[in-house]
Formats: structure tokens, C-alpha cells, sequence
């Protein structure tokens, strides 16, 4: 068995986008198979004698070259997410790179692990859906993402964001300003995420053409919503009531994704939050998708992570 393990690619351009910016994948697959990785000319070099470690090095440079072409740009989370994968044999890598979301005349948006990948199955497949995780895997973000696509590939006429507004007992009356003045603090997040998907002047055509609208929970009431796209952000803040409210407004033509976080439920104590009760009472009706995210799912600093970690060994010890 030779020590050394040598893959040769079409040209160092190719070379330079498999290792990423500073080294950052390379560093990344060295990392993972813990064994030394080097580039040379057009070659990409681990050494290590190990026959498991070669095969699996060389089944991660095809998987990042085939999601490089797919126009998914190798990243360190790529290659952690391929190469545990690739060792416990029994996930599909191919749907990271399948499962996308390609928003008209701006990009493509993949998945980064295999939860991401579930969830955005659902929502091409689900008229309901519900991603629920702690903060920073993507929930937000990927329901944005498809939800643009759909608007701009005109199969839904309209994109209506909304979130309970708990801070301020959503009584929004008493603060200055028109409505959109009195809620932009609390949909900041929702529009962070546009921001990174389209233009801030396509951004603002869609508000003023009303293709994009966005509310505050309590504005929901009484409506019904045709042929639109509905994204409840932050739903563990909202109750048992305003969770069957909102479900109830989709309209014919609607689709719907709910997103919350049921370890930071901001509600009056004995106030049983509406996103733990559909948990409960809406699993295994048809139509509907759920996906479960956790700390292993966290794509943001890595230091979230360990953040949310901690707080989950907290309630742990607490329980």
C-alpha cells in the first residue's frame, strides 16, 4: 500500500476553489480524516497508508467536484456534512447537492447538511411546514429562500411574513409611526435574510407592488390568504389560539411554513405555546412536514454551537 494518496484534477483553478479561500477546505479534510493534505501543482496529496482514510479522501474530492460544478462552492460545513456521510454509509450525499433552491436571476441556494436537505425536500413537496431547531441552522433563511422562488417564478402571487410581536403584547398603537414603522424591529431577521437573497431595490419593487407584505401576527385575523406563500417566523412565541388562527387563514392555492425554536419560548408562564401543541396534535396528517433540527445543524460562528450546547446540558440537569 503506498503511503500516499494522489488525485489529480483538470487545472489548478479547479484545485484552488477544492481547497477554498486561505486553504479553509483543505484545512477541513485534513481536519476530518486526521492526516496530512497537500496541494501541488494541479494535485491534491493526503498522507497516510490507511486504505479506509485513502478511499474516503478520494470520495470526498468527487463529491466536492461534483457539487463545485453543480455551482455549490466547497466550504469547511461541506466537508464535515460529506464526510460524515461518507462514514456512516447510509446517507445519500448526492441530495445536498440535488435538493436546492434556485431563486430567478440572482442564485442557487444549497443545503449545508442533511436536515437542510429534508427540509427543503418538504417544501417543494409539503403545503405545511414546519422547521423547528435552535437558532442558526438555517430555518429562516432556507423558508425565505424558497419562498422568493416561488413568488418570482410567479406560481404564488404573493409572500406575506409575519411574527408574533410578544415584546410589545402586540399593542403596537402606542408606538410612533405607520404600521410598517411600528413592526420593522421585530422582522428584521426576516428582511436580513431577503437582503442576502435578492437586491435592495428588488426588494422594494416586490413591497410596492404588495407582492411582499409583512404583519404582525395579530393583523392575520379574519384574513384569508389565496394562492400566497405565508412564512410564521419565531411561532413558539405564539399560543395554542393564534397557532389555529394562522393555520386556518391559508386560502386555496396558499403554502405555509412555520419556524420557531421551543427552547426559547418568550410567553407568560403557564401559557402553552401554540408551535409545542401543533408538535403534538398535527404529527402524521398528510400534507404536512416537519423537520427537527439541533445543534449539530448549526451553520453559523461554531462557537453557536457550543453555545446552544451548553444552554441544552443546562436544562438537561435542570430536568
Amino acid at each position: 500500500m503506498s503511503k500516499t494518496l494522489t488525485i489529480a484534477l483538470e487545472d489548478e483553478h479547479l484545485l484552488r476553489e477544492i481547497c477554498g479561500v486561505n486553504d479553509s477546505v483543505s484545512a477541513a479534510i485534513q481536519n476530518s480524516l486526521g492526516e496530512d493534505v497537500y496541494a501541488r501543482g494541479n494535485e491534491l496529496i493526503l498522507n497516510s497508508e490507511n486504505k479506509e482514510k485513502q478511499l474516503l479522501f478520494k470520495k470526498l474530492i468527487e463529491q466536492l467536484i461534483a457539487h463545485y460544478k453543480e455551482g455549490h462552492m466547497p466550504d469547511p460545513e461541506l466537508v464535515k456534512t460529506l464526510y460524515r456521510s461518507l462514514k456512516e454509509k447510509n446517507k445519500d450525499t448526492s441530495t445536498l447537492k440535488d435538493s436546492h433552491i434556485t431563486i430567478p436571476r440572482s442564485l442557487k441556494v444549497f443545503p449545508r447538511n442533511h436536515n437542510q436537505a429534508e427540509y427543503i425536500k418538504g417544501m417543494f413537496s409539503h403545503d405545511i411546514v414546519f422547521g423547528i431547531g435552535p437558532a442558526g441552522t438555517g430555518k429562516t433563511y432556507l423558508a425565505i429562500a424558497h419562498a422568493l422562488k416561488e413568488i418570482l417564478e410567479r406560481k404564488k402571487k404573493k409572500l406575506v411574513l409575519t411574527r408574533p410581536v410578544v415584546e410589545a403584547g402586540e399593542s403596537l398603537g402606542f408606538l410612533p409611526g405607520d404600521l410598517m414603522q411600528k413592526i420593522s424591529p421585530y422582522l428584521r431577521p426576516l428582511y436580513d435574510a431577503m437582503d442576502s437573497l435578492l437586491s435592495f431595490s428588488a426588494i422594494t419593487k416586490l413591497e410596492e407592488s404588495r407582492i411582499i407584505e409583512v404583519a404582525p401576527l395579530a393583523y392575520m385575523r379574519g384574513r384569508s390568504l389565496k394562492n400566497s406563500y405565508i412564512i410564521l417566523d419565531e411561532a413558539q412565541n405564539t399560543t395554542k389560539e393564534q397557532m389555529k388562527m394562522f393555520l386556518t387563514r391559508l386560502g386555496e392555492g396558499s403554502k405555509a411554513i412555520i419556524t420557531g425554536d421551543i427552547t426559547q419560548i418568550d410567553l407568560p408562564k403557564r401559557t402553552e405555546s401554540g408551535l409545542v401543541n401543533a408538535m403534538e396534535i398535527l404529527k402524521g396528517i398528510e400534507g404536512i412536514h416537519f423537520t427537527f433540527f439541533t445543534s449539530k445543524d448549526v451553520v453559523r460562528n461554531p462557537l453557536v454551537k457550543s453555545i446552544v450546547d451548553a444552554y441544552e446540558r443546562e436544562e438537561k440537569t435542570k430536568n
